[in-house]
Order: structure tokens, then sequence, then C-alpha cells
């Protein structure tokens, strides 16, 4: 596959995760639970019932009878490294996503929207949150998250096929994201990747600690990204 092809499949995926250019009407009742309800929720145009979140304290005010305290550690430490390479983390309500969206990452803003009624249970926010978060490392891995790029992090060989299967049949009729979507599906299972990935990218060492695949390294390389 040429790199202009990858990038392409690139720019596709990114399209899936809030880049696609969404109107931003006023909503109406008819326009909730969609793709345009999420574009305006995107684009900040939509902010009723949004919220900001800054760390597992926020969790607690939110859904003060869930317990927190198994995942607090993790998640704190992710929202740390959030801050620190600019992404913002918010709750809103199910209404702005279509149905069954847990939560999005858009690579244009760099904001990450979690579905408040699916993340009431600490388990779910924390594959929520290591799965959106991989999006956020791999847009890390292509350059910088300013670009709008994302890039696998894993060679795709090294992805357990359990996570390979569950991408293929979730993402069937997506068929560009698989590369992307199934090391996403891994890191959401798995504590700590997410986190890792994020505070390498956060130190600026996302390269040296992950060695980019040769067609990252070829458009890192050929866009000054390393010399």
């Amino acid at each position: 596959m040429k790199l202009r092809n990858v990038i392409l499949s690139g720019l596709m995926f990114g399209m899936a995760h809030g880049m696609a250019p969404v109107m931003a009407d006023p909503i109406k009742n008819e326009d909730y639970y969609s793709n345009h309800s999420m574009g305006c929720m995107l684009l900040k145009e939509c902010t009723d019932d949004v919220e900001r979140i800054n760390s597992s304290l926020d969790l607690k005010n939110a859904f003060p009878l869930s317990h927190w305290d198994v995942v607090k550690d993790e998640f704190d430490l992710i929202m740390i490294a959030f801050k620190k390479i600019g992404v913002e983390v918010y709750l809103a309500d199910e209404k702005y996503f279509p149905v069954g969206h847990r939560g999005v990452y858009h690579t244009v803003s760099n904001n990450f929207f979690l579905n408040r009624t699916f993340v009431r249970r600490p388990h779910v926010l924390m594959s929520v949150v290591r799965h959106e978060g991989w999006h956020a490392a791999q847009d890390c891995m292509a350059g910088t998250i300013e670009n709008n790029m994302i890039a696998i992090i894993k060679p795709e060989e090294d992805v357990p096929q359990i996570w390979q299967d569950m991408a293929k049949s979730a993402y069937k009729d997506m068929p560009h994201a698989i590369p992307w979507e199934k090391e996403a599906t891994w890191a959401g299972k798995t504590g700590g990747m997410t986190q890792r990935a994020l505070e390498s990218c956060a130190r600026g060492t996302m390269w040296s600690d992950y060695e980019p695949t040769p067609l990252t390294r070829q458009w890192l390389e050929e866009n000054g990204y390393i010399k």
C-alpha cells in the first residue's frame, strides 16, 4: 500500500472520530441521538448537559453511588497525561451520541467526550477512557496531536488475535478503521497500556518508546518530525 493511501485511510478514520464536517445548526428534538447532535457537541455549539471533568473527584460528584476507588489511580494518571498534552475531557448527556456510542475522541479539537449513561460503572468507564485515550496516543504517534492525523502504534501482528477478531466484527462496516481499532480495543481491555502511551506522548519520547512502523517512520521523516 502506498504511503499516500495510508494517509488517506488515516484521514477517513479521523472523520469517523470527529473530523467530518457536521453542521452545527440549532438542535431540534428529532436531531438528538445522531451524528448531527454529536457534531454539535464536538464543535461546542451544544453545551447543555456537557461538563468538563479533571479527576476522579469529578466522577465521585457525578456518580456518588458508584465505587471509584478501584479505578481512580489509573484514571487520574491518564487525566494528568491528557492535561499535559492538551486533551480536555467532558461528560455529556447520551442525547448527543448516536445510539450505542460510549465515547468519542475528536481529532480536530483534541477533546474527549464520555457518554454519561454508560460510564457510571467504573469498569465500563475505564474501558472507554483507555480505548479513546489510545486514539489520542495514535494522534501523538502521527507527529503531533495538532495535525489531525493518527498512526498505529503497535505492529499489526503484535495485536493478540482475540482483539483483532473483536475489532473485525465490531467495525465490519468500516474496514478502513480496523488497523487503528484493533489495537485500541486491546488497550481498552488492558490496564496501564493507554496510560503508558499517553505519558510517553507527554514526555516527548513517543518514537523512542514505541518504534514507528516503517510507513509511519517514512511519514514522520518526510514531514520533519524525525530528523
